[in-house]
């Protein structure tokens, strides 16, 4: 008997929006899908001050290697002076932050809009964790 192993990839889109790239996930960040991601993630903070929003919106699940993802991206940006913000409007994904110890660690918007407004003062600012 064959088995077959189905996952729900997660894919994305990206866009430019001025000089942010906003990069839109959806479907399970896991252990099979984290590593593609965050290959992906690597290209997009490898320049001096990159600026990320990722939308989290229509991600349907998340577990530790995709934190990982998401703490490398900050740890990443944060060394080149930019700047990350997430984009969720889930209080589990919220609840999973706060299990992990990461509250506060990241930037969090509940709308794309409020995440692209401008840092008043122009400073970007990266949570620390």
């Amino acid at each position: 008997m064959v088995k077959t192993l189905i996952t729900s990839a997660p894919r994305h889109t990206e866009r430019a929006v001025g000089g942010t790239t906003v990069v839109e996930l959806r479907g399970e960040i896991d252990i099979l899908t984290a590593p593609a991601l965050g290959a992906r993630l690597d290209e997009l903070t490898a320049a001096v001050l990159p600026d990320l929003v990722v939308d989290l919106c229509a991600v349907s699940f998340i577990d530790c290697a995709g934190l990982g993802v998401l703490c490398r991206a900050r740890n990443r940006i944060a060394e080149r002076h930019g700047r990350l913000r997430l984009v969720t409007g889930s209080n589990q994904f919220l609840r999973v932050l706060s299990g992990a110890g990461l509250d506060g660690a990241f930037e969090i918007y509940d709308r794309l809009p409020e995440a692209l407004a401008p840092v008043p003062g122009g400073i970007p600012t990266t949570a620390a964790g």
